[in-house]
């Protein structure tokens, strides 16, 4: 959403900004030398280790590691997407945002007002009113009642009713014909493509609404009440509401609990309100879909630590693996997710309710595993490594899914285990490829960038590529003039990649900031955390020849890589190449053949 805000806007909103005043707006800080220091307010502690530096215009915790711009600090502590934080220090300072609307897609355009939310408020309203006065609204009273629901929970997540009959929530509305497109761009009502005619989309269903992390409905969920299908409803896609990264009850979590420490998620609707009604106040759901990287990138964001609880039969735990994958590119040290399966035939609504808030909390506490444990457990069933073709096959499943992790201390724990369980070493393991179902012929021989081996000590540990690079010119930015050909590289893999090539960008323009400021700058790109753990390593080479020459290697290495790719992408179009491109293939074969 980021890009809606001009980037030059936000470098001008950081510069105006002072962020003692931000972040001394929320906390108490105390004057310390040049700097100011805190008890951190995102970890549990008793002696100050938290830091604010007005030089800087950057926080640091010597505790958990949180480090960041005034805007970093918005986000973390207000639990705030970017540009929701952009929006709040704006609003602090006075200024008003020049969105860029020209450049919003249809999906974008949560971000600026829109009037389907005014419509779903309406809606909302008369749903809950239809709760409470329509004559049929027993059947949804009784439902909620053999739920165990009560008045103020219900008040809470605003339950309603959407009643039987075709176009009442139309009539209510008294919608004319503009009005009416409206409410089908809300998703709220349908138009019969044969005949044209238009009524409600929730009908004899009890309503869950579904709001935005601002409290703003953006949609809304229906049970039905009969014998009619399907059973669940949920709004469709519209320019408000995108169903894989929404997820249920995240704004009644984030207002309700002001320090989290885990979020749970659960299946469905009644989950999450019955677990909050017994005091269980941090679950969220999807929205009929799978757990996406959104959805984890989003939950990340404001806490460390995921509870997945689903059912125990064969569709919660292909959700489970499904979540799994997801959150694997997401898992830097520091975060941590287990999974919970609950007995067959059993629900947290049910299950909850029979044995207790007690001893549901001591299930949690002593039956959810953690991912470690599910991802080798689950794998191992089918693999087991109790043969060589068994350790062989083992080897082959795992090493793909690892290697869309992030390079950390965890990863380098599970290749460990891998290699207890079959023998091979981790060379070995990384010369394994995933196999394809329809391999793609390359006389040209395209290959990947390898892994960068460098000695530390008695140690060798390896590297990305991207990420060493990255990691070097954290700690000393002034290694961006060391390279006259630096900015030809365009294209790099992976979200280290991407970090690289906005780091370039910058210090091309600015070469002589420190890395303070190259932080505070890069903060608002940094979505998954990324930087600090960087910056803060240990550097790996002491020589500065050493450095500048393995930086230098490391970037041209990463050159001839984007070259080769380009090639790749050329020779798979084939005779499709326009002008340009055949143009670009033979400049790029030439290039090749003299390497060689």
């Amino acid at each position: 959403m980021a890009g809606l805000i001009p980037q030059s806007f936000i470098d001008d909103l950081l510069n105006r900004a002072d962020i003692v005043d931000v972040v001394g707006s929320r906390i108490q800080l105390k004057k310390s030398g040049k700097n100011y220091s805190a008890c951190c307010p995102f970890h549990h502690e008793k002696t100050p280790s938290f830091t604010v530096s007005p030089d800087k215009q950057f926080y640091y915790c010597f505790g958990c590691g949180a480090s960041g711009s005034a805007l970093g600090f918005i986000m973390e502590y207000d639990h705030l997407d970017f540009p929701q934080a952009v929006e709040v220090l704006a609003k602090q300072m006075g200024l008003d945002i020049p969105y860029e609307e020209s450049s919003l897609s249809k999906g974008q355009r949560q971000s600026v007002d829109s009037p389907l939310y005014s419509l779903l408020s309406k809606a909302t309203e008369f749903y809950q009113q239809a709760l409470r006065t329509h004559p049929a609204k027993q059947i949804a009273v009784d439902y909620f009642k053999q739920r165990g629901l009560t008045g103020v929970i219900a008040r809470d997540f605003g339950l309603g009713f959407a009643p039987p009959g075709w176009n009442n929530l139309i009539k209510s509305l008294d919608a004319d014909d503009a009005q009416q497109k409206l409410l089908i761009d809300a998703g709220l009502v349908v138009e019969n493509a044969d005949n044209g005619r238009r009524y409600d989309r929730f009908r004899d269903r009890v309503m869950f609404p579904i709001r935005d992390t601002k409290g703003r409905v953006i949609a809304f969920g229906g049970r039905v009440l009969g014998d009619d299908k399907p059973k669940y409803l949920n709004s469709p896609e519209t320019p408000i509401f995108h169903k894989s990264e929404v997820l249920y009850g995240l704004y009644e979590v984030r207002k309700n609990n002001r320090h989290l420490d885990e979020i749970i998620v659960l299946e469905g609707y009644m989950d999450v309100i019955a677990m909050a009604q017994f005091g269980f106040t941090n679950g969220v759901a999807t929205l009929g879909t799978a757990t996406s990287e959104e959805h984890v990138k989003r939950l990340f964001r404001i806490v460390n630590n995921i509870l997945f609880c689903f059912d125990g039969d064969t569709a919660g735990r292909k959700a489970a693996w499904r979540a799994l994958e997801s959150a694997l590119p997401h898992l830097q040290d520091g975060r941590k997710i287990r999974f919970l399966f609950l007995p067959d035939g059993e629900d947290p609504d049910s299950l909850i309710r029979a044995e207790g808030e007690d001893a549901f909390r001591a299930r949690i506490s002593q039956q959810a595993q953690s991912l470690t444990d599910y991802f080798f457990t689950h794998l191992m069933e089918d693999a087991a490594p109790n043969s060589l073709e068994g350790k062989a096959h083992l080897a082959s499943v795992v090493t793909p899914l690892l290697s869309k992790m992030p390079n950390s201390g965890l990863k380098t724990l599970m290749y460990q285990k891998l290699e207890d369980l079959t023998g091979l070493d981790q060379s070995h393991l990384l010369a394994i490829k995933p196999i394809s179902k329809q391999p793609v012929k390359n006389p040209y021989n395209v290959s990947a960038v390898p892994e960068i081996a460098i000695n530390k000590g008695t140690k060798k540990i390896k590297l990305a590529p991207a990420m060493l690079a990255l990691r070097h010119l954290l700690q000393r930015p002034i290694l961006i003039t060391k390279l006259d050909n630096i900015i030809d590289l365009k294209e790099v893999e992976g979200s280290y990649g991407k970090l690289l090539l906005k780091t370039i960008a910058l210090l091309a323009k600015e070469p002589h900031l420190n890395n303070f400021q190259l932080m505070g700058k890069l903060a608002s790109y940094d979505k998954e955390g990324l930087l600090a753990n960087l910056l803060n390593e240990e550097p790996l080479v002491n020589n500065e020849e050493n450095l500048e020459k393995e930086f230098i290697d490391t970037i041209l290495m990463l050159i001839k890589q984007q070259s080769e790719t380009q090639l790749d992408r050329l020779l798979k179009k084939g005779s499709a190449l326009t002008d340009e491109e055949k143009s670009q293939l033979t400049e790029l074969l030439a290039n090749k053949a003299k390497t060689k």
